[in-house]
C-alpha cells in the first residue's frame, strides 16, 4: 500500500502542464478558424453575397459603356486616387516630344503655340474627349513630331547615307528589288500601286480602329492606338538619327553625296498626278519635312502592324491581311520610294511592337462574341496563368477562373491596368471579397 502511494506521488509531481492547459480560461478562447459558429456565420454570409452577385447583371457598363461627362473635376479626382506605375513615364515622354517640337516650329508665335497646348490638354481632361484624345495622344504627338521636323538645324544633323541601302541590299538580296520592280510601268499598274501607298497608308488606320472600336474586345483599340503612335515615333526618330537616301535619288543623283535642303520627289506617284491632273502629291513629296527618311520604311510597318491587329481579333481575315501587306510591299518599290532592306526594318519594329503588347496587354478575343457591348470581362496578354497559385493568392473571381474584369474607362491605365484588381476610379474587380475573405481567416 505504500508502495502505491509513492508511485502516485511520484506522478503527480512530472510537470506536464495539463490541468494549466485544461483551465476554464483557457478552454474560452478559442481561435477563429475553429469558432464553429462563427465559421458558419460567415460561409452563410458569403454564400448569401455570392447569390446575390449571381442574381445581379455583370457588370458590362464598366467595361464597354463611352463617357459622356464634361467635368474637369472628375479627372482630377481620377488623377488623385489612382495608383502610378512606371508606365506613366509614357506620357512625361510625349509632353516633352510635343513641347519640343512647338518650340522649334518657326515663326515662334508663342501665343499660338501656347494656345494649341491648352486647347489640347482642354481635350485630355474633360472625360467624354479624354477617353479618344489620351489613347490617341501617341498619334498626334508622332505628327507634330514629324511635321516640326524640318525646322531641326541642320548644322547639328548627321550625315546622310547614300551607300548604306543599296550596299545592304546587295548584300541580303543580291539585287535592288527596287530597280527591278519600277523599270516598267504602265498607268494601270500606276493605279494599283496608288491605292494602297497613296489612299490605303493614310485612311486604313482609322478604319482598322473603328472596326475593332466595334468588333473587338473593349480597350483593343486603345492598345492599337498607342502602338501606332509609338511605332511611328520611333521610326521618324531612327530617320532622323540614320538619315538615308531613297532608290529615287540614286536614280536621279546616283551615289552622289546628298545634303540637307535639297528637294524630296514624288516618284512614280507624279505620274498619278499627271494622269488626274492634280497636284496631289509633287508638292507634298517635294517639301516634305523627312526626305531621307527611306529606313525604316513607315507604308510597311503601318500596314503590317494593322495586318497583325486585324488577324488578331478577327482570324478570318488573316489571308486578306497577308495580301494586302504584299500588296503594299510590292507598291513602294514599284513607285521607287522605299528599298526592299527599308520593309525589313519597318516589319521588323511592327512585329517587335506587336509581340509585346499582346504578350502583357492586349485583351483576347472571345468566342461568340460579336460586338464590344457583349464582353462581360476582358482578359489581358497571352501569359499562361498558374491555376493553382491563382487559387492560393485568391486570385479566383466569381463564376469563372483566370478572367478578369477590368475598368477601362480610366484611359491614363490602359497599359498598367492589368497589374491591379481595381482600377483607379474606384471600381472593384470581383477578386475583392475573395481577398478579403482570405485576409479575415489568415488574420485569425
Amino acid at each position: 500500500m505504500q508502495q502505491t502511494n509513492t508511485i502516485v506521488e511520484t506522478e503527480t509531481q512530472v510537470p506536464l502542464g495539463w490541468r494549466e492547459r485544461l483551465s476554464p480560461s483557457k478552454l474560452s478562447a478559442i481561435p477563429g478558424r475553429y469558432d464553429l459558429p462563427r465559421m458558419f456565420s460567415r460561409y452563410s454570409t458569403k454564400q448569401k453575397q455570392k447569390q446575390k452577385q449571381m442574381r445581379e447583371p455583370l457588370p458590362t457598363r464598366s467595361i464597354s459603356a463611352i463617357q459622356t461627362s464634361f467635368k474637369i473635376t472628375d479627372t482630377f479626382e481620377l488623377l488623385r486616387t489612382r495608383r502610378w506605375s512606371v508606365f506613366d513615364v509614357q506620357h512625361v515622354i510625349l509632353a516633352g516630344l510635343c513641347i519640343f517640337s512647338l518650340w522649334i516650329i518657326e515663326p515662334s508665335a508663342p501665343f499660338v503655340k501656347t494656345l494649341a497646348g491648352l486647347g489640347y490638354l482642354l481635350l485630355l481632361l474633360m472625360p467624354i474627349t479624354r477617353q479618344f484624345f489620351v489613347p490617341s495622344w501617341p498619334i498626334w504627338t508622332y505628327l507634330l513630331y514629324f511635321f516640326s521636323s524640318r525646322f531641326i538645324p541642320y548644322d547639328i544633323r548627321p550625315d546622310i547615307l547614300v551607300k548604306m541601302l543599296p550596299a545592304l541590299e546587295d548584300i541580303l538580296y543580291g539585287t535592288n528589288f527596287s530597280n527591278i520592280f519600277s523599270s516598267w510601268n504602265h498607268p494601270v499598274v500606276d493605279v494599283i500601286a496608288w491605292f494602297p501607298y497613296g489612299i490605303g497608308h493614310f485612311g486604313l488606320p482609322a478604319v482598322c480602329s473603328a472596326i475593332m472600336f466595334i468588333f473587338a474586345a473593349p480597350g483593343t483599340t486603345p492598345m492599337f492606338a498607342k502602338s501606332f503612335g509609338w511605332m511611328s515615333a520611333l521610326g521618324v526618330s531612327i530617320q532622323l538619327l540614320l538619315p538615308c537616301t531613297p532608290p529615287w535619288y540614286e536614280r536621279l543623283h546616283g551615289l552622289e553625296p546628298a545634303k540637307y535642303g535639297m528637294q524630296g520627289s514624288p516618284a512614280g506617284l507624279a505620274r498619278i498626278d499627271a494622269l488626274f491632273g492634280v497636284d496631289m502629291y509633287t508638292t507634298s513629296f517635294t517639301t516634305a519635312p523627312v526626305p531621307f527618311g527611306a529606313f525604316p520604311s513607315l507604308h510597311a510597318a503601318d500596314a503590317i502592324l494593322e495586318a497583325l491587329f486585324i488577324s488578331y481579333c478577327f482570324p478570318k481575315l488573316k489571308g486578306l491581311c497577308v495580301f494586302y501587306v504584299c500588296w503594299i510591299c510590292w507598291a513602294t518599290m514599284y513607285l521607287n520610294h522605299h528599298y526592299a532592306v527599308d520593309l525589313l526594318g519597318g516589319g521588323i519594329i511592327a512585329y517587335s511592337i506587336f509581340f509585346a503588347v499582346k504578350k502583357f496587354w492586349l485583351p483576347r478575343p472571345q468566342p461568340g462574341k460579336k460586338y464590344r457591348w457583349e464582353y462581360e470581362y476582358v482578359e489581358i496578354g497571352d501569359a499562361k496563368k498558374n491555376k493553382a497559385l491563382d487559387e492560393e493568392l485568391g486570385y479566383v473571381p466569381l463564376n469563372a477562373v483566370g478572367k478578369r474584369s477590368i475598368d477601362w474607362s480610366d484611359e491614363f491605365t490602359v497599359l498598367d491596368s492589368f497589374m491591379h484588381s481595381a482600377s483607379s476610379s474606384g471600381s472593384t474587380s470581383p477578386t475583392t471579397s475573395f481577398r478579403s475573405d482570405r485576409s479575415d481567416r489568415r488574420n485569425d
